[in-house]
């Protein structure tokens, strides 16, 4: 095919329909493709896609057939959110036939109370799938991440001989090597740290609310992941107008997730007190709030529960979202007074969600981290 007619296909496969005068006719592949475009985007015939046709199947069929995986994502999410196709969800056969990502599976979740048990047991096998992709994804960098800053932070500057890290000790002493006796000098000395049980206490508290569905999801994984990690305590609460404690299910990422129930009010008031009681050493807790910051509650008492902890030693960071999807819709008044505190405010993505906890331990300027990653911290000004 030359290149003019390649470029004429690609429009009329764009356009549609409507594109009368690019005059490309469509091959049996093609043709089949626009059909399942036309199916999605063709507002005229978008209700041959309707909840009760039985085409569904064989349109996803297609769609996994003629796009990527990226593409069939975006696609069904299009679906449900424009034809409000639940039947998607809520039907065993529809569910197998769907490519899951985080997005369908915090859809799914919503429509928990909506899925008969056959469903459920369908849903569950789905669940597990991203679950595992995203461990795949994330456990190594993150317990990496944390086990370095661990390292780091419990590294004994001035040790005795029995306690040097020999190793370490020498690549930062090179520039003492003295050729004539074949050796180096030890200027400076680097120890094992003593250990502890528990170097650091890390407290995620996630908003439950609709519009924080995939940071739920998310924060359900990477909570699970730090849990496997003997030298950090990790609790997860999750929270709307009521607050579940789900540390004790933090082995089973997949039950978490069902423990969740997205959509209801907020009242991250009282998901914080509850949080301030977990805290047993504020100079050794990370308390990660993770929410929009839209306060259902009584904010007057939440910006006083958040300067007694930060007071008290306790590092608080406020992730405004932790998805792919950058910084959303978000209180800007009360992100700004948190900062205003000491508690920076910024959207994270899951794969700087490992560098973000290593800074934390390390005890690095966190507003500093989050402009250096090109994170926009929200700062006291923005209040104006």
């Amino acid at each position: 095919m030359n290149p003019e007619s390649e470029t004429r296909r690609r429009w009329r496969l764009i356009l549609g329909e409507q594109a009368h005068a690019l005059s490309a006719n469509l091959e049996s592949q093609d043709a089949a493709m626009d059909g399942a475009l036309a199916a999605l985007y063709d507002s005229p015939r978008s209700a041959g896609l309707g909840p009760s046709a039985p085409s569904i199947p064989r349109w996803l069929g297609d769609i996994r057939k003629f796009f990527p995986k990226s593409v069939v994502q975006v696609m069904q999410r299009d679906a449900l959110e424009r034809l409000n196709l639940t039947q998607l969800l809520t039907e065993p056969e529809m569910l197998e036939a769907v490519e899951p990502d985080v997005h369908l599976i915090a859809t799914l979740l919503s429509l928990r109370g909506a899925l008969s048990n056959k469903t459920k047991e369908t849903a569950r096998h789905v669940v597990a799938k991203v679950v595992e992709e995203l461990l795949r994804k994330l456990a190594a960098p993150l317990q990496q991440a944390i086990s370095g800053a661990l390292n780091r932070a419990s590294r004994n500057r001035r040790p005795k001989h029995n306690e040097i890290d020999w190793p370490r000790t020498i690549r930062a002493n090179l520039q003492h090597y003295l050729p004539e006796y074949q050796t180096v000098i030890p200027h400076t000395r680097i120890g094992y740290g003593r250990k502890r049980s528990a170097l650091r206490q890390v407290i995620l508290c996630v908003d439950q609310s609709g519009s924080m569905a995939a940071s739920v999801v998310y924060s359900g994984v990477l909570a699970a992941v730090m849990a496997s990690i003997p030298a950090i305590k990790t609790k997860l609460v999750v929270f709307d107008t009521a607050v579940v404690d789900l540390t004790d299910e933090l082995h089973d990422p997949v039950e978490v997730l069902f423990s969740t129930q997205l959509g209801g009010g907020t009242d991250i008031n009282r998901a914080v007190g509850y949080c301030q009681s977990l805290v047993q050493s504020p100079t050794e807790t990370i308390f990660v709030l993770i929410s929009d910051l839209y306060e259902g509650g009584v904010e007057s008492e939440l910006l006083k529960r958040a300067a007694s902890l930060i007071a008290s030693g306790v590092t608080f960071i406020t992730l405004l979202a932790l998805s792919d999807e950058g910084a959303p819709s978000y209180d800007h008044n009360l992100a700004a007074k948190l900062s205003a505190l000491g508690a920076p405010s910024f959207a994270c993505t899951p794969d700087l969600f490992p560098d973000l906890m290593a800074a934390a331990i390390n005890r690095q300027d966190i507003a500093l981290w989050a402009s250096r990653n090109e994170l926009q911290a929200t700062r006291a000004a923005a209040a104006t």
